[in-house]
């Protein structure tokens, strides 16, 4: 792949110009081996300081893109999506801002009655519930089995719902249903189901995360919803500053 020179008159910084070309080959697959120039390599290619590497690759590690490891240098981080904490999110919209594709897979679309899922949605346990099961792949790729309950009452609507490429809050509003605007989430490290693990392509013990969600609607639950995301494609990550303040607290026992 051809290697753009840096301009030299521009009054961007050589450093932010770098970052700006290699995030350009990164994202079109140049380094999809997982090599990745030593810096070294790269002040030679693009006839830069070797300070103006590590200022371009500093930036890259902090998105993410890029990652130090222990006798191997800078390696480019396989995990490929990333979406922030704290904050009511898509699964598919997080993905396709990356520019890749989200299509799902239905593995269940029913009535049910579920007496874990209507404790959730404060319902009564005989409540009849909309169970959605999707298999989510970015890419054409696997990425996540999603299993999402809500009210009949609610969510009847979305029987009829094509869900090859779409958002369940998108249907959601679609039929004129509530659309969560609060809730919480819980994240818990996860070694899926043999019958998950074979959906994800996940080997033998490997780990992913568990995803747990309940959305509500001004103070109306309307969506219980577990996840089961590939760690290794996937990444949460939150900010912080000063006067500001996250908790890390023990699950219930």
């Amino acid at each position: 792949m051809a290697i753009r020179a840096l301009d030299r008159a521009n009054p961007m910084p050589l450093w932010a110009q770098l970052e700006s070309e290699l995030r350009r080959r990164l994202q079109n697959g140049e380094f999809d081996e997982g090599f990745f120039p030593t810096d070294l390599v790269l002040t030679e290619e693009y006839e830069v300081s070797r300070h103006t590497v590590r200022e371009a690759i500093r930036h890259l590690n902090k998105t993410g893109l890029l990652k130090r490891e222990r006798g191997r240098g800078t390696v480019v981080n396989r995990s490929e999506f990333e979406q922030s904490l704290g904050t009511l999110y898509s699964l598919f919209q997080s993905v396709e801002a990356a520019g890749t594709e989200q299509t799902s897979e239905v593995l269940q679309l029913e009535v049910v009655t579920d007496a874990a899922a209507a404790l959730h949605l404060e319902l009564p346990e005989d409540t009849k519930l909309i169970l959605l099961a999707r298999l989510r792949l970015a890419g054409s790729e696997p990425l996540a089995v999603d299993r999402a309950w809500l009210p009949e009452s609610v969510a009847g609507g979305l029987l009829d719902a094509d869900w090859s490429h779409t958002a369940l809050y998108n249907e959601l509003a679609s039929i004129g249903a509530p659309v969560p605007n609060q809730g919480w989430e819980r994240l818990t490290p996860l070694v899926p189901t043999p019958a998950d693990r074979a959906k994800l392509g996940l080997k033998r013990a490997e780990a992913a995360f568990y995803l747990e969600r309940l959305g509500s609607r001004d103070g109306v639950p309307i969506e219980w919803r577990t996840t089961i995301i590939r760690g290794d494609r996937y990444r949460f990550v939150t900010e912080w500053s000063a006067g500001s303040r996250s908790e890390l607290r023990p699950s219930a026992t």
